[in-house]
């Protein structure tokens, strides 16, 4: 979340958080919501839109541009939440005495890099933004970012800059999200820019996951990018339907499963 986002005190935040999930509202509306005068409101709102947070709208307000950004992401961060978390728990022990460790802009790897905090001797090389931050300031992690065009809707990185000098950066593993796997193991992404950054990775690793929770099994998406039988294992959750595993394991796909609590 963007440093002015994140100074926004407790009803101003609230009033994000309710313009949110409505896509507009009227001032009559936010007071009432948040029991303050409209006059408390329209100064609220008056703030928020100096920060670049709201648009002003005649009677009411709706979001900016970078703060509908910022939520739309963290709404997808907060998805399947626990399962995600059991993900990374994995990943986090399967790279434990790695030293180097790619990881893509998924909101998936981005809880994985939450996990690896505290580690040392590690270089995390990624085109997330966020998992940048998460990481930057750990002592024992040094994070690599590969350059090259921010995309328009999600904070990561892709392009030909990015594919160019990934080509050149080597990793023990790397570990990437997905969008669908279905019956036959193919591993599809929704944004058809991603699917070259996503091979520019996984052919510089020398062992590749695909970190996905069960939500996304079983189901196909815009592009395939791979199939999980050239790749190392695919690390999903404990929720994950047993029958379809089974089907990936004939295959001869590893599967590591995580327990969601």
């Amino acid at each position: 979340m963007n440093k002015s986002l994140s100074r926004i005190h407790g009803r101003q935040r609230k009033i994000c958080d309710l313009i949110a999930q409505r896509g507009e509202c009227s001032v009559q509306e936010l007071s009432q919501a948040l029991g303050v005068s409209s006059m408390t409101i329209r100064r609220d709102l008056q703030a928020l839109e100096q920060q670049g947070q709201i648009v002003r709208t005649h009677g009411g307000a709706t979001l900016g541009y970078r703060t509908v950004f910022e939520f739309d992401f963290l709404k997808k961060l907060r998805l399947n939440l626990p399962a995600k978390e059991a993900i990374a728990r994995v990943a986090a022990e399967l790279v434990r005495n790695c030293s180097s460790l790619m990881l893509d802009g998924s909101t998936t790897t981005l809880t994985i890099a939450r996990h690896l905090r505290g580690r040392t001797g590690l270089t995390v090389i990624t085109t997330s933004l966020p998992a940048a931050s998460e990481l930057q300031h750990e002592p024992g992690i040094d994070v690599l970012l590969p350059g090259g065009y921010l995309r328009p809707h999600s904070p990561d990185l892709t392009g030909p800059l990015t594919e160019m000098n990934l080509e050149q950066l080597h990793a023990e593993v790397a570990i990437l999200g997905a969008d669908a796997i279905d019956e036959e193991a193919y591993v599809y992404t929704n944004p058809p820019d991603t699917t070259d950054t996503l091979l520019k990775m996984a052919a510089a690793a020398d062992r590749v996951y695909i970190a996905a929770d069960s939500s996304k099994l079983g189901r196909r998406g815009l592009r395939r990018y791979g199939r999980l039988t050239q790749w190392d294992g695919l690390i999903t959750d404990s929720r994950a339907d047993p029958r379809f595993l089974d089907g990936l394991r004939k295959l001869g796909v590893q599967i590591l499963i995580g327990e969601v609590r």
